[in-house]
């Protein structure tokens, strides 16, 4: 009976020092002792996330830090949702007269997005109906970025040119057939670059929205006379459909939302935004101007969503990145929550995409970890006009579908897991 003790003995110790050594975990990752700033549930404050099998899986105070494979400390920083850019050129290529549609002008996502707190982009307009499988195959299924679209009326997309001027290239049917068909890829639909005095493009790309029960997103202008934005909010968009370039002068090719004698902002914009038309940033190489944007901003039209229109010229000139447009922002007097919301929670929303945007218990874990770092840094745009600020976002860490796919400076303990 002794020598029966004593073998059971043993065991025990053995199996105490195996589990010593072979620890069970009950998170994944464990970002720990932040403030978590996440719109669609209310939560400004210091509080732990804890991931496990790519999901929200718990959102508390005080979680223990050995229950995790991974740690990241973010004391002192600002945890979020994972940014969503609702406007972005990524359908790279290598045709030389392509432009952002399998062109030299658009990037591939992964280079830029996870080192600035995005997890998510969406093409806006680089595919056609024509070309999306194209984009498919080459870009979303080969990048780590979660990679949407709105899909181009014009057949071939965004090539440029004549391209985007074709009436017959604009076909409504053809557009939401390939929208159901990649119904997990394609939230919505682009017009973009139209020159002509004429709705057509912009009746037919909401006809292809009501086919299949999608948003659009519009690039206005080109026409002169230019076509007035006033019809186009309460005549031919819907609620929900999207006005990009918001705050653009583009030296009278479309009317702006500031009247530039009065430096005001015209009155229906505010009623349209009431209405439930999405205004966006979309800020690119010459589609943002502080002489639109403060008077725009003190009027009280913030932004609904905040986007870069990310591609080789826009990245170099003073837009730079989704991070150096939400400091812009903030440098104008949007709040911290505010600005957050509208890189995370709103665009999940008109993209129809809940499980993002947010860290709610069960939704995608992406996470992205901000630090806001103090300093004198100047804010210009296209016009050279400079705003100083002290406060300019930078990421520390981007987690991806529960997995850390970026680290700035080594937060996470331990940096690998074997």
């Amino acid at each position: 009976m002794k020598k029966l003790y004593y073998l059971l003995l043993v065991s025990l110790v053995s199996c105490l020092q195996l589990q010593a050594q072979n620890p069970v975990f009950i998170y994944d990752i464990l970002v720990k002792g932040g403030r978590v700033i996440d719109a669609k549930n209310g939560i400004d404050g210091v509080i732990d996330i804890a991931i496990k099998e790519g999901k929200i899986f718990k959102v508390d105070k005080n979680l223990n830090a050995k229950d995790a494979k991974q740690l990241v400390d973010a004391t002192g920083l600002i945890v979020t949702p994972g940014l969503i850019d609702l406007h972005a050129h990524v359908f790279a290529g290598t045709q030389g007269d392509h432009y952002l549609s399998d062109g030299l002008s658009a990037l591939m996502p992964d280079g830029y997005t996870f080192r600035v707190g995005l997890t998510t982009v969406v093409d806006c307009g680089g595919a056609g109906w024509k070309s999306f499988a194209t984009f498919k195959k080459n870009v979303i299924d080969v990048s780590q970025t979660r990679v949407l679209s709105f899909l181009n009326i014009v057949g071939e997309g965004m090539r440029g040119g004549n391209y985007e001027q074709d009436l017959a290239e604009m076909n409504p049917k053809f557009a939401a057939s390939a929208a159901k068909q990649y119904k997990d890829y394609i939230v919505g639909f682009k017009l973009a670059h139209f020159n002509g005095e004429d709705w057509t493009p912009t009746d037919r790309v909401v006809e292809a929205g009501n086919l299949a029960g999608l948003p659009v997103i519009i690039d206005f202008g080109g026409s002169k006379p230019n076509l007035p934005i006033q019809d186009l909010f309460f005549k031919h968009l819907r609620p929900g459909d999207i006005y990009t370039h918001a705050y653009a002068a583009l030296g009278g090719a479309r009317e702006e939302i500031v009247d530039a004698q009065t430096n005001t902002l015209k009155p229906f914009v505010l009623e349209a935004q009431k209405r439930g038309i999405i205004f966006d940033v979309g800020y690119g190489g010459a589609s943002f101007n502080y002489s639109q944007a403060i008077p725009a901003l003190k009027a009280g039209l913030y932004p609904n969503t905040i986007s870069t229109d990310l591609h080789t010229g826009s990245m170099n000139t003073s837009m730079k990145d989704e991070l150096s447009v939400m400091s812009k922002f903030v440098n104008m007097g949007m709040s911290l929550a505010e600005v957050i919301k509208a890189s995370t929670w709103t665009p999940a929303q008109v993209i129809n995409r809940p499980l993002l945007g947010n860290l709610s218990v069960g939704s995608e874990a992406d996470i992205a970890v901000l630090n806001i770092r103090k300093g004198n840094f100047g804010f210009y745009d296209k016009t050279g006009f400079k705003l100083k600020g002290t406060e300019k976002f930078e990421c520390e860490v981007t987690i991806k579908g529960g997995k850390i796919v970026y680290d700035l400076n080594g937060l996470a303990n331990p940096i690998y897991v074997k």
